[in-house]
């Protein structure tokens, strides 16, 4: 019972977040969360940095992500220190990768490309397990599973660019191809579900001028699908299905990262299949070998909810989990492709 309620809770959290984000994110005012002034400029005028919902979403996707990593690992017996170890790197490592992989395929200096980062990571995750092996003996006593690892990595990543892809509707990235421009099955279906994003500051808008226009909710579908599949496999994992929970999260989500590169507008290189298509097609071959890998562990450990949530409430952990989040947005929040004009003033009449 204890199982089918926490994934309820967070069903419901995901759903009332996205209601509310697929509704709002496209206006305007949904760009920036705020204005830093940074230094003097003519007259009362000061230029600034913008901070960004973009970043906001981010840092919170990468923060609930790492969150389901911690507890899944932790109801499965993993120790916790060794869990935060190998976050730490793969972090340290896929991070600064989504900058490199997006400069690298779209020559932008300026971008992030989650699934960039992504294929960083699995490819960086297993040897890494394996390497680790003697390190999780010799320090913690105990024998990991890289199968329950993994699995508790897809489910992360599922769920965590599911959440993602509300930084990408606030920023107008990542958008649809215009629906007067895809098949009229497609019209009909995306008749009355569409966004339609505001402001010049997009880029959707300045890129390819498609503010104002009907366009295929790729992030929206995204967010859906891969949110509901997380949620899927969690609920699998914590019944012990851990192959099962692993190959769900990264078969769904990296066939549907394929499928929905022919529906974006945005530039993904100059191929009619684009890099990422490969990394992702790439991806699902990764992990059909990986499940079917005989790794050496005594015997599959079963998931426990209560240790989990008695890991994650506590305060060192906690305060962990505040400080990631300020680092990713700080790092994914500071927008380098606007500016900010800063004017203040005095109310004279309050004076």
């Amino acid at each position: 019972m204890a199982d089918e309620l926490f994934v309820a809770v967070c069903s419901l959290f995901t759903m009332i977040l996205f209601h509310w984000s697929f509704h709002h994110l496209p206006q305007e005012k949904w760009q920036f969360l705020a204005a830093v002034p940074t230094c003097k400029g003519p007259g009362n005028c000061w230029q600034g940095i913008n901070l960004t919902y973009y970043g906001f979403f981010n840092a919170t996707a990468y923060t609930l992500a790492c969150m389901l990593v911690i507890f899944l690992t932790a109801a499965a017996g993993i120790p916790i220190g060794y869990t935060l170890a190998l976050l730490v790197i793969i972090l340290g490592v896929c991070m600064p990768g989504s900058r490199i992989v997006a400069r690298v395929v779209e020559k932008k200096p300026h971008t992030f490309s989650v699934g960039g980062a992504f294929f960083i990571g699995i490819l960086l995750t297993p040897p890494l397990l394996m390497l680790t092996q003697p390190l999780a003996v010799r320090c913690f006593q105990a024998t990991v599973d890289p199968v329950v690892f993994l699995s508790a990595v897809a489910i992360a990543y599922c769920w965590g660019e599911g959440i993602g892809r509300l930084a990408c509707i606030s920023f107008g990235c990542c958008y649809g191809k215009p629906l007067s421009e895809v098949h009229p099955l497609l019209q009909r279906l995306f008749h009355r579900w569409h966004f339609i994003f505001h402001g010049p500051t997009r880029k959707i808008a300045y890129a390819h001028h498609l503010d104002g226009v009907q366009v295929v909710p790729v992030q929206a579908i995204t967010a859906v699908l891969y949110s509901l599949t997380a949620l899927v496999s969690l609920y699998a994992f914590l019944n012990n299905y851990f192959r099962t929970a692993m190959l769900l999260s990264l078969i769904v989500s990296q066939l549907w990262r394929f499928a929905s590169e022919f529906l974006r507008a945005d530039y993904r290189g100059e191929r009619r299949i684009s890099a990422y298509q490969y990394m992702s097609l790439l991806a699902v071959a990764v992990a059909l070998v990986l499940a079917g890998m005989p790794f050496d562990a005594p015997s599959l450990p079963v998931a426990h909810i209560i240790l989990g949530l008695t890991v994650l409430w506590h305060p060192a952990m906690l305060l962990f989990l505040q400080v990631l989040w300020v680092a990713a947005f700080i790092y994914t929040g500071r927008s380098s492709v606007t500016g900010a004009t800063i004017e203040f003033h005095v109310h004279q009449h309050l004076t």
